[in-house]
């Protein structure tokens, strides 16, 4: 566990190099987004079969998809006769195959190479040899999850805290998205996930979600290891968070008690941001595109039956959130602007405050030096 004491006198922030290195940048890429489960969007995505969508981070371009057994599958978007990517739509639906636009060498939709033209010309050739690489998937309450590595760990052994009971009461898997909210924000994606486990800034950046929800109300559940996060409670006369502090839909079925007051805020290392509040879930993921740019994906998920209902509107959710958002992201892109002055050296965290940070530091630490 966090020793409070040492986080109180001596954790500090990452040095400069963390920001704006594209050195450690590239570090980060291959220690930690090619070796750890990396969240890249939700199943309800690709809903039938030969839906796909492209996931692209760094140099990998890798296809999502759905094939006709109802199995999620990933593949490198790699044709294995000269390399050729062979899908560059950002998503849609096959038919029963994939066609590489070079030359033709055709796959299913679990990956097996089925054809080539002129077949006769490499009479020796074994299809069964040539499937596409696999990249490992594992869907989770509804998110996929990719790992790059040759030999990933488990990832019920890499996400253990997913399956101890703290998410169970929102059945997220059953949940579906009634927004999705793409953000480009110039700022390292580290310093958007520190953003979200503390809000030491929120009485001067978001003074609404402080009239909803103080800034020193609630506890942290996870103090360490790759999730972290707690809860903020909610002032006696709001409902959620939202314009006006009001539920944009009855609460979730199986939330009850004291989860009916408060919203769980949770940290899934290294991209994942999710947000458990008495009416619905919101989730951001983070794609790091550069040492100073992030894409964010916002979702709201709510229930299908709540959706299906002819006056459901998820706006006031959706509209507060988006205006937080906006505020954070602003901050941090002001913070990566200070990183870079040759004048930054690393600040003392803020005690409690800001203990998860320390902790999200560690991580990022322990896996690059593995």
């Amino acid at each position: 566990m966090i020793d409070e004491k040492y986080i109180a006198e001596t954790a500090f922030t990452l040095p400069r190099a963390y920001f704006v290195s594209e050195e450690i940048f590239r570090a980060e890429l291959e220690k930690i987004f090619f070796e750890k489960w990396i969240c890249v969007g939700r199943a309800e995505q690709i809903d039938a079969a030969g839906k796909f969508f492209l996931y692209e981070i760094g140099d990998e371009s890798v296809i999502v998809l759905r094939d006709y057994e109802n199995t999620l599958r990933a593949f490198y978007n790699v044709c294995r006769h000269r390399g050729t990517r062979i899908c560059h739509e950002a998503n849609g639906k096959f038919a029963r195959t994939l066609q590489c636009p070079y030359h033709a060498w055709t796959y299913a939709l679990d990956g097996r190479l089925v054809g080539i033209p002129d077949p006769l010309e490499t009479p020796n050739l074994n299809k069964a040899e040539y499937p596409l690489h696999r990249v490992a998937l594992r869907e989770w309450e509804g998110f996929v999850f990719l790992n790059f590595s040759h030999a990933p760990q488990s990832f019920e052994q890499a996400m253990a805290p997913l399956f101890a009971g703290y998410f169970d009461a929102w059945q997220i898997g059953a949940l579906r998205a009634a927004r999705r909210i793409e953000y480009e924000v110039q700022a390292n994606w580290k310093l958007l996930a520190q953003n979200y486990n503390e809000c030491y800034h929120c009485p001067l950046i978001h003074p609404a979600l402080e009239q909803l929800s103080p800034h020193r109300s609630g506890d942290d559940v996870l103090m360490d290891g790759t999730i972290l996060g707690g809860y903020m409670t909610l002032n006696t006369d709001v409902e959620s968070m939202s314009i006006g502090g009001h539920v944009c839909a009855p609460p979730l079925k199986q939330v009850a008690r004291d989860d009916l007051q408060r919203v769980y805020y949770y940290s899934v290392f290294p991209n994942t941001l999710i947000s458990l509040h008495p009416d619905y879930v919101m989730c951001h993921t983070l794609q790091p595109l550069a040492p100073d740019r992030t894409r964010v994906v916002c979702e709201w998920l709510f229930e299908p039956a709540t959706m299906a209902q002819e006056h459901f509107d998820a706006s006031p959710a959706v509209e507060f959130w988006d205006m937080t958002n906006r505020q954070d992201w602003h901050a941090c892109e002001v913070s990566q602007l200070g990183v870079k002055s040759r004048a930054y050296t690393p600040g003392p965290y803020h005690g409690w405050q800001e203990a998860l940070l320390a902790e999200f530091d560690r991580q990022v630490l322990k896996a690059l030096e593995a």
